[in-house]
């Protein structure tokens, strides 16, 4: 039998956390091991708990979800973090990413969507509200330009990496990368784990944003 997945729900507001740990209660697969109001008393809550994913609210008091994510992904790398958030700005969107979450929905997402999310990001995966990426674009794509460089010589890709990360930009998940290469998905993620490792970078999500800074990809 596959093993719960444990979630904690990080939000100021109490009528949100009651609706999230409805849903998570009521859903198969899942495991609600706690609720923080703020961002250090969730890093408590982690240290204590030992989550598999974290649900978490951006703005909060005492501390944001931004330093919060930035903190725990840090302490417990095979944390996975997706951001709920009512706030749909590059302002919040882009550091809440890079900082280290796995996907980025708005409040008023489905609950199904919202445990799909859960489930992914568990599995390594990544989610955006099409609001949430419509803006993540528009703001990558912006700064593209002026960021764009040369790459150092231990951040060049292989021509099998850059397939990959094309790939990636299309919206493609490993299995369906897999398929278009015509390889495993154990070598679609050996690929990604060297590409991450190679620009310094936590996830795909990150990854993305680096190749478009890069001028490697456009993303559609």
């Amino acid at each position: 039998m596959t093993e719960a997945i444990r979630v904690i729900i990080v939000d100021d507001e109490s009528l949100v956390r009651a609706a999230l740990r409805v849903f998570l209660e009521s859903a198969d697969g899942f495991e609600l091991v706690g609720e923080a109001d703020n961002g250090a008393d969730a890093i408590t809550l982690v240290r204590a708990t030992q989550p598999d994913v974290v649900l978490m609210d951006v703005q909060m008091p005492i501390m944001d979800g931004i330093e919060a994510t930035q903190r725990l992904t840090r302490e417990f790398p095979g944390l996975k973090i997706v951001a709920l958030t009512t706030f749909c700005t590059e302002r919040v969107i882009v550091p809440m990413l890079s900082a280290g979450a796995s996907g980025f929905l708005v409040k008023d997402t489905s609950p199904d969507r919202i445990l799909d999310a859960a489930r992914l990001a568990h599995e390594g995966g990544y989610v955006l509200s099409p609001r949430v990426a419509k803006e993540l674009v528009t703001s990558v794509q912006s700064g593209a330009a002026s960021a764009t460089r040369e790459l150092g010589r231990d951040e060049e890709l292989t021509e099998r990496e850059l397939e990959v990360v094309t790939l990636l930009a299309q919206g493609m998940s490993n299995a369906e990368i897999a398929a278009a290469m015509y390889v495993s998905e154990a070598t679609v993620k050996s690929h990604l784990g060297r590409i991450t490792a190679k620009w310094g970078v936590r996830d795909r999500i990150q990854v993305l944003i680096r190749a478009t800074q890069l001028g490697l990809v456009t993303l559609v």
